[in-house]
């Protein structure tokens, strides 16, 4: 958006009085020259003076009438009355000046907001009509040029800002797209991780024989794991709500990209972990949680939370899980590990169709890091993640 459409935006009482300004000015440029420079009145200098009229008029943005007709219109007129003034052998002391400069008007906005296959057509006819405008005079040769001139530094200009236009659009959008991503992964790690819980809980209670206070504790911690999601799903709902609230001036919010949860968080979630599933053993390099910066703490527990989850989907079985992190020349090495087991009973809805580990990997990615994940040679299934500090 130019800063003059942005203006007229910001001020709509306005817009009515710039057209009347816009109007004015270029019909008092015409009228000044085809009444008080014309040494001769005639018929030429009269479709001279309806031509510039008419061009000065299509030149207003008037809300009623598209851009294009009006450019193609003016272009249309202007051509016109040129080629007969030319070929017709009229050639006079006022050529319009106040014409001209209308055809650079339309030129900047057909240049602008005209989709690309008009402009390329119809940017040239405009330029071109206003470098031909100063051939109806006896001395064309100074006016040619400066106008020439100014047509080229117009369409130019006016190509630029076309450009950073569209760059924009594509910034804004690459960065709706990364957003869009972040929620998707928000959206995974947090309430999947939850769900995923519960429905292993569930079907754990369906196959297996447990006394009543067994089954009491097993809808204790289904019910926490729902509370946890559905508070989850909130956060989700707030940041979405959130991020819709801009004027579409600027890039959404950073709500989402905000670290929501570090390594002080990790052993909350391995003792969680280990409520529904295989006991976890969680090792933490000494120091490192005041070393360590936000963004990567953040995406350490990510990827801890997301290989716990796949676990519990595919290693359903197994009898222990250790969780390591510590430093490495290359950065923090975060490393999970189960000792394997045959896979939960879960329905094709809830396996899952790859996304986990996909995330996990673009999130190592996103800082710069790796991820492998894979069976390790003692049995189970290893992900390890190398994330530069």
């Amino acid at each position: 958006m130019s800063p003059l459409d942005r203006w007229v935006r910001s001020h709509p009482h306005a817009a009515p009085w710039f057209r009347l300004f816009l109007a004015l000015a270029l019909l008092a440029l015409v009228t000044f020259e085809g009444v008080v420079l014309a040494r001769s009145p005639s018929l030429p200098h009269a479709a001279l003076w309806t031509s510039g009229i008419l061009v000065c008029l299509s030149a207003v943005p008037w809300p009623a009438v598209p851009l294009l007709t009006r450019a193609w219109f003016a272009a249309a007129v202007s051509w016109t009355v040129t080629l007969l003034l030319v070929f017709g052998h009229h050639p006079l002391v006022v050529w319009g000046a106040g014409e001209a400069v209308a055809l650079l008007v339309l030129l900047s906005q057909v240049v602008l907001h005209a989709p690309a296959r008009t402009a390329a057509v119809l940017g040239p006819v405009l330029g071109l009509g206003c470098m031909a405008v100063p051939a109806r005079d006896t001395d064309p040769g100074r006016f040619t040029l400066l106008f020439s001139v100014l047509a080229v530094v117009v369409g130019a200009y006016s190509i630029l800002l076309r450009l950073q236009a569209a760059q924009r659009v594509l910034d804004l959008r690459a960065v709706r797209t990364a957003e869009r991503l972040e929620l998707a992964r928000e959206l995974h790690d947090l309430v999947a991780h939850h769900v995923t819980g519960i429905v292993v809980e569930a079907r754990a209670a369906r196959f297996t024989k447990v006394s009543a206070e067994r089954a009491a504790e097993t809808f204790g911690r289904i019910e926490t794991a729902g509370d946890e999601a559905l508070g989850s799903m909130r956060s989700l709902v707030k940041i979405l709500r959130d991020s819709d609230n801009g004027d579409g001036d600027g890039p959404p919010p950073a709500t989402a990209t905000t670290p929501v949860a570090g390594l002080a968080d990790l052993r909350a979630l391995t003792e969680r972990f280990s409520r529904t599933g295989p006991p976890v053993v969680l090792s933490i390099e000494n120091g490192l949680q005041d070393r360590l910066p936000a963004h990567v703490a953040a995406t350490a527990h990510r990827i801890v939370l997301e290989a716990l989850t796949n676990t519990a989907k595919h290693a359903a079985t197994a009898t222990a899980v250790r969780v390591t992190l510590r430093t490495v020349p290359a950065g923090l090495e975060v490393r999970v590990a189960d000792d394997g087991g045959r896979p939960a009973r879960l329905s094709e809805r809830a396996r899952g169709g790859g996304y986990g580990l996909a995330g996990m990997t673009e999130r190592a990615e996103a800082l710069g890091g790796h991820l492998t994940a894979g069976p390790s040679p003692e049995g189970g299934w290893v992900v390890t993640a190398v994330l530069p500090l």
